[in-house]
């Protein structure tokens, strides 16, 4: 089967999914196509045109097509018409319709027609988790119906009759880090936050964590590592110098070597999230793998994975929900981590196979 494989926003998590997918299905005849993570506004309306040249450069004909859902598919079937017959799979990592903006990026229409465009014009639309799926279709029916007339009836409808639930799965490298764990180490505790550095993953949370927690203990250690961009959140300079002053401060910032990272994975206790936003969480997801347990809030994706995680009817209840969980580790040490092969390769790559042949 040849297939063409469109990443128009190739962020790490998408390059993580579309590489185990290739690896996944070697006798497939891949032509792979990105657009770097950059310059989002230029990438979300213009990966059509950037995309279509590089497609009618090739001169190719395709059985399948699988994009990721920041391509504008409705921009490239028009812009590349040899393809408009070709079976489309179109698979969401994340949705723009549930995306906390913050003073920069408040406008999300464009990106979210834009999707909505791509999903309309797909044969098949899949996507990483329940809570995407359904944020996808909530925030769709929502915004058609502001839209003042001429909108086409059971459009939603007609979205929902073609999807699937199906996640990124996991790697065999994380499951094998567990077995080098030493949990019956002594000494302090060890925590690690291991997000991209950017107002959605929730550093200000993790922040007031980290103060309420010092004012009772200074017996721990908090990796904060992840991806790094020109601009970062400021409370991120505050909670280093928190970290520093009171001796828990660990690594500190994007780790590049990935032996490294794994290491911090099977040195850690436990991996926090304090995300606002997230529709898989594969670095937490990964940690888990690897064995650390999940502090993660009881809202996004976290309830479809894990059975406990810390809830709170307000972001400073969380906060000190958060704490509380850290406290009791700290005290009596890590409960075992929940088990997470259900989204290892070999139990998902035959879906990801039944998925794409019939196309």
């Amino acid at each position: 089967m040849r297939c063409l494989l469109l990443s128009a926003y190739d962020a790490p998590s998408h390059r993580y999914w579309r590489e185990g997918l290739i690896a996944a299905f070697p006798e497939w005849q891949w032509t792979c196509l990105t657009e770097p993570p950059r310059f989002f506004n230029w990438r979300i309306r213009g990966n059509a045109l950037s995309l279509a040249e590089k497609i009618n450069g090739l001169g190719q004909s395709f059985d399948c097509i699988i994009a990721t859902s920041m391509t504008d598919l409705a921009g490239i079937k028009a812009f590349c018409p040899q393809l408009a017959s070709v079976p489309t799979l179109l698979y969401f990592h994340e949705n723009q319709f549930c995306y906390p903006a913050n003073e920069v990026q408040r406008n999300r229409l464009e990106p979210a027609m834009m999707t909505l465009f791509s999903a309309h014009a797909a044969d098949k639309l899949v996507f990483n988790s329940r809570y995407n799926r359904n944020t996808f279709m909530a925030g769709a029916r929502a915004l058609l119906g502001k839209l003042p007339d001429a909108v086409p009836a059971g459009l939603v409808e007609s979205l929902i009759n073609k999807t699937s639930v199906l996640p990124v799965p996991l790697r065999d490298e994380a499951f094998r880090l567990a077995a080098k764990r030493n949990d019956s180490k002594p000494g302090r505790r060890t925590f690690i936050w291991n997000h991209r550095w950017e107002h959605d993953k929730g550093p200000e949370g993790l922040l007031a964590a980290v103060r309420l927690l010092l004012a009772q203990t200074q017996n721990f250690t908090l990796h904060v590592v992840g991806q790094q961009f020109r601009q970062r959140p400021a409370c991120f300079d505050a909670l280093k110098t928190l970290l520093e002053t009171s001796g828990t401060l660990g690594r500190w910032g994007f780790i590049e070597s990935r032996a490294e990272y794994n290491q911090l994975l099977v040195e850690s206790d436990a991996v926090i999230s304090t995300a606002l936003h997230d529709f898989q969480g594969l670095a937490v997801l990964e940690a888990v793998a690897a064995g650390c347990y999940p502090l993660v809030p009881d809202r996004l994706v976290y309830p479809e994975w894990f059975p406990v995680c810390y809830a709170a009817a307000t972001p400073i209840q969380e906060v000190e929900a958060l704490v509380q969980a850290m406290s009791a580790i700290i005290d009596r040490g890590p409960e075992a981590a929940p088990p997470v092969n259900f989204l290892r390769w070999c139990e998902l790559g035959q879906k990801y196979a039944a998925l794409a042949r019939p196309m």
